[in-house]
């Protein structure tokens, strides 16, 4: 089987004959997640708060360790509900300090802990932590960014007004980089590079929803 080759421009040429994105490796999960989920517009509170805990998780690793040990994350977490995570006490720290199949770091276990509660008293109607996020999304670019400027782009002005107030609300592990990842992940930014096939998206809520009102507080 011939290997993917590194094509100019920070695109790869796999052996599946998908061009994809520079960081995206030979790993069948890492090539679906590059093609069916990075970028593409989530707008679950569930699904939000999990993408913003892993992002703390990876902090130091690369996104591949935990996109394998997600499956494990979601049953560890209870799947990430912030109700029931945000009732995790001592026991479940120690629980989560012997579980192989996550990452063990007392810090990040506690910061999920805390985040979840955080979610509860600051976002307690469904829709709410959604609408707080995507108040955040920069507008649409009218191009997609080549490799150097990508590369030159690891926080933005919007993440570091969304980490702000995050920490404002008590969270943690939520620095500016941690939420220009969570950004790019959930589809608030389009940073696939020119050229990838990936289609551009724009997920931001319609006019009139709850996350224009949010964005009109603001």
């Amino acid at each position: 089987m011939a290997k993917s080759a590194q094509l100019a421009d920070g695109l790869r040429l796999h052996d599946d004959g998908v061009v994809r994105c520079f960081w995206c490796s030979d790993d069948p999960l890492y090539r679906h997640y590059h093609d069916a989920e990075w970028g593409v517009p989530v707008h679950s509170d569930t699904r939000l708060f999990e993408k913003l805990c892993l992002e703390g998780f990876q902090s130091g690793l690369s996104w591949l360790t935990v996109l394998k040990k997600r499956d494990n994350f979601r049953r560890a977490f209870a799947g990430f509900e912030p109700k029931k995570v945000a009732a995790f006490g001592p026991n479940d720290v120690t629980r989560l300090l012997a579980n192989a199949g996550i990452i063990r770091h007392r810090g990040k276990i506690e910061s999920t802990i805390n985040n979840a509660s955080r979610v509860l008293v600051h976002f307690p109607r469904r829709g709410d932590f959604d609408a707080f996020v995507w108040s955040f999304a920069p507008p649409p670019r009218d191009r997609r960014l080549g490799l150097a400027e990508l590369r030159a782009n690891t926080t933005s002005d919007a993440s570091r007004h969304f980490s702000k107030e995050l920490k404002k609300r008590g969270f943690s592990f939520v620095g500016p980089t941690t939420a220009y990842a969570f950004m790019q992940a959930m589809g608030m930014v389009d940073d696939h590079v020119a050229g990838c096939p990936v289609p551009s998206k724009d997920g931001r809520p319609s006019v009139g929803g709850r996350g224009a009102k949010e964005a009109r507080k603001r």
